[in-house]
């Protein structure tokens, strides 16, 4: 015989994270636990044999439980694959085989407990029919998150041809050269000798040592902004980056490897803010010396690109996609208020409300996530160098 069983399930969804399985028995001293021994079968995972099974076929059988008083021999609840696919494919569009696995390991239980509780009468309790109503707000607010992804993901061609063009420039590609020249040199370091002999000065002697150091950084950061403009007259002339970008690490002492100069493909997000004027330059020119915090800049730009349209779609459909759903979920949250009662709750209010909680062990149920949308694509190598530039 069989029983409704799909109301269970969904009432047995609450406490789906909230059941941890039963630990396994220690092992007994010098014994090895069962489940870390190796087996042989388990580098060969077995074949997947499902698509074999008639929809019409039982895939869970629980004896036991059924729903008329029949005899304890005849009383099953049979679950066929069509039925039990319905359901794992409303909890979980993209279920895998494993998930499927633990929920079919979660439903018996679920079943025969949910059988049990009936026959006390515990669903005619005004606690049931409270954590009913709750269940059902929380999946009605899944599933209309659920729609709002489905919205925003129906994007037309149109659309999409449409942002490509109005935002041309965004899918500008520019191949740069780019030297960088450090802000100052690398002072030397202390040998202890001096080190010691700097906590034995005087207040005024280490006075006096103080503005000695700095007019010794202000000279070396005065001499490395002369060389930064030198470097950049001689790229203008046609020398080397790379050559160039080595001699601007030597004179400013730093011992580690020079940067690659060439960024192959740079976007206009690519670069900061400060840096943008690099993108109007014609291929071939090189800019004037651009500066920071972070030392001396010196762009040379070699060629212009833009990504294609087919290249650029999966992008812009994210972008899209990411807008709507925002826009769609601000409407939705703008359509209400709320007032609270701050004699009751206290003060401040009651806060931000946290996201219902679905059924956590297996991931199903909870607020769909979608497509997460992704930021216009920066390019591999157009951090801005401090220690160490690209």
């Amino acid at each position: 015989m069989r029983k409704s069983w799909l109301l269970c399930v969904l009432l047995g969804t609450l406490a789906w994270g909230q059941t941890a399985p039963s630990a396994p028995a220690p092992a007994a001293p010098g014994k090895v636990p069962p489940s870390t021994m190796a087996s042989p079968q388990a580098s060969a995972p077995a074949p997947d044999t499902s698509a074999s099974v008639p929809a019409d076929a039982p895939v869970i059988t629980v004896t036991g439980v059924c729903s008329t008083q029949a005899a304890a021999a005849d009383c099953k609840t049979i679950i066929t694959k069509a039925e039990f696919e319905a359901l794992a494919n409303n909890l979980a569009p993209n279920i895998t085989p494993q998930q499927k696995k633990q929920l079919a390991g979660l439903l018996p239980r679920w079943i025969a407990m949910s059988d049990q509780a009936t026959k006390k009468g515990l669903d005619k309790t005004p606690q049931f029919d409270d954590k009913l109503k709750v269940a059902r707000m929380q999946i009605l607010s899944q599933m209309v998150q659920q729609d709002i992804q489905k919205q925003a993901a129906d994007i037309p061609q149109e659309e999409i041809e449409q942002y490509y063009k109005e935002h041309a420039d965004t899918f500008e590609q520019f191949n740069l050269d780019r030297m960088f020249v450090p802000r100052t040199k690398q002072p030397p370091a202390e040998t202890k000798e001096e080190e010691e002999k700097d906590k034995t000065l005087s207040a005024e002697a280490k006075k006096a040592k103080e503005a000695e150091d700095k007019a010794k950084a202000e000279k070396a950061e005065e001499a490395m902004t002369k060389l930064a403009e030198s470097l950049r007259a001689r790229a203008a002339a046609g020398e080397d980056f790379a050559k160039l970008q080595k001699e601007a690490f030597d004179a400013a002492g730093m011992k580690i490897e020079s940067p690659t100069v060439n960024l192959p493909s740079v976007r206009r997000a690519g670069l900061q803010t400060g840096h943008a004027a690099v993108f109007d330059l014609k291929p071939g020119e090189v800019s004037q010396v651009i500066n920071d915090a972070g030392g001396h800049y010196i762009y040379k730009l070699n060629s212009k690109t833009e990504l294609p349209l087919d290249q650029a779609e999966k992008e812009i459909r994210s972008k899209l996609q990411g807008d709507r759903s925002r826009e769609l979920t601000e409407k939705m949250n703008s359509s209400f208020k709320v007032e609270t009662n701050d004699a009751y709750f206290g003060p401040g209010g009651v806060g931000p409300a946290a996201p219902p909680r679905g059924p956590g062990g297996m991931g199903m149920g909870a607020p769909p996530r979608g497509p997460r949308p992704t930021p216009p694509a920066q390019p591999p190598a157009a951090q801005a160098p401090g220690a160490q530039p690209n």
